[in-house]
């Protein structure tokens, strides 16, 4: 038996998948120590609040199939690449039920590419990577040299659960950007049944590079995901994010950046839509670790139905990092009054030379806006939608990448649509 402390949710199905496995190693171990220990965290627990893990601990995840039916699987991705408006030659990773699938992908040149194995060390800082670190099977470890530029490289997710068996995967993702190096990735994930989504990235920009990571979280509406990005931003360089969370019935995104030299940059920007009885959180932790960094935050969330959104963001500003900028701001539009946010804005700081704020603001259409569109003849449905689309814009605007921000806008679109029909 997995024994458990009383503050968590079992995590004994994982832990059995884990038990059963060959080729553990020590790092491994210990998360599944981690696992033992704590379990899965309920809401008494600080950092996840607002969010419970419950769910993942009542649903018996089994190890997904290996080779899921393949019209399935294509039918999926064409549906994607629809979705999104990328044609067939745009550069791809595509991974189905957590597993790189060659035959669908087609890599950048110029990229070193490599895949994360069974045996390799696997960070265990927090909940969702330690699950992650004893489960993980594959994944890409991308390189880039110093002063290449790679494009753009699109990292696709399927998941396909057929038979009604929930099950869950957990890839692996290294991406590591040389010295003066730019890579401009899209991460979608995609699906169909009842699955957990469990992806880690392990991010190392190098000084001067610059990588640009916009991610749309489309998975199907019986399926959970829980992510972790791990990054760490060298000397003048910029980690460049945005995070369009719209499926999932139960979903977290966490994001953990270290500003580890001087003129560091990072962004990480976001949009949450929700609607029916989905539950999404968006959680960061900025560590400004350098003098002379920059950090930016600007996140939205448009609810409906008896949604909920969570928002954690935390500035933590070391002692050596003087002459910080950092700014955070969560932004809330409920367009009924069952939706529900909750926001927790949070500044650590133990420098004295800095320029810090962060700030939360939660309200409804503007009734005055919305009669001045009617009166002038336009109709209700569409007026709501210039409203909606107006409080967003600023958000997806920060894109920095032109055709992924383009690609993000017609998805803030499409779920508009499809919500208002």
């Amino acid at each position: 038996m997995n024994a458990l402390a009383p503050a968590g949710v079992s995590a004994a199905a994982f832990l059995d998948r884990y038990a059963a496995r060959a080729g553990t190693n020590p790092a491994r171990d210990r998360a599944a120590d981690t696992l033992r220990r704590t379990g899965l965290p309920r809401t008494g627990i600080e950092a996840w609040k607002y969010t419970s893990l419950r769910a993942l601990g009542d649903i018996p995840f089994a190890a997904a199939p290996a080779t899921p039916d393949d019209a399935t699987v294509r039918a999926i991705l064409t549906e994607a690449e629809q979705a999104v408006g990328l044609g067939p030659d745009l550069r791809r990773a595509v991974f189905v039920n957590g597993r790189f699938d060659p035959s669908l992908s087609s890599l950048p040149n110029g990229v070193s590419v490599g895949r994360f194995q069974a045996t390799d060390e696997a960070s265990d800082d927090d909940v969702a990577s330690a699950l992650n670190a004893i489960l993980a099977e594959d994944g890409l470890v991308l390189r880039v040299a110093p002063g290449a530029d790679a494009g753009r490289l699109l990292l696709l997710s399927i998941g396909v659960a057929e038979d009604g068996t929930p099950i869950s995967f957990h890839p692996r993702h290294r991406i590591e950007l040389g010295q003066g190096a730019a890579l401009s990735v899209l991460d979608l994930s995609v699906g169909r049944g009842a699955y957990l989504n469990n992806p880690v990235f392990d991010i190392v920009v190098a000084d001067g590079a610059r990588l640009g990571h916009a991610k749309m979280q489309a998975e199907a509406p019986t399926a959970q995901h829980l992510a972790v990005v791990h990054a760490e931003i060298g000397a003048g360089g910029e980690y460049d994010s945005f995070t369009l969370t719209l499926g999932a019935a139960l979903a977290r995104h966490e994001v953990h950046v270290r500003l580890a030299a001087p003129g560091a940059v990072v962004h990480v920007n976001g949009a949450q839509l929700l609607d029916d009885r989905q539950h999404a959180d968006l959680t960061s932790v900025i560590t400004h670790a350098a003098p002379d960094c920059n950090s930016r935050q600007t996140v939205k969330n448009v609810l409906s139905g008896h949604a909920r959104g969570v928002f954690q963001g935390k500035i933590l500003v070391e002692r050596v990092a003087q002459k910080t900028d950092g700014y955070q701001m969560n932004q809330a539009l409920l367009l009924s009054e069952t939706a529900e946010i909750d926001a927790k804005p949070e500044l650590e700081i133990y420098a004295d030379d800095v320029r810090c704020s962060h700030g939360a603001t939660v309200g409804a259409l503007d009734p005055d806006q919305l009669f001045y569109l009617r009166s002038r003849g336009v109709a209700e449905h569409e007026a709501r939608a210039m409203l909606v689309k107006a409080f967003l814009h600023d958000a997806v605007d920060l894109i920095g990448d032109e055709i992924l921000r383009a690609t993000l806008d017609r998805a803030v679109e499409s779920w508009w649509n499809r919500k208002d029909a």
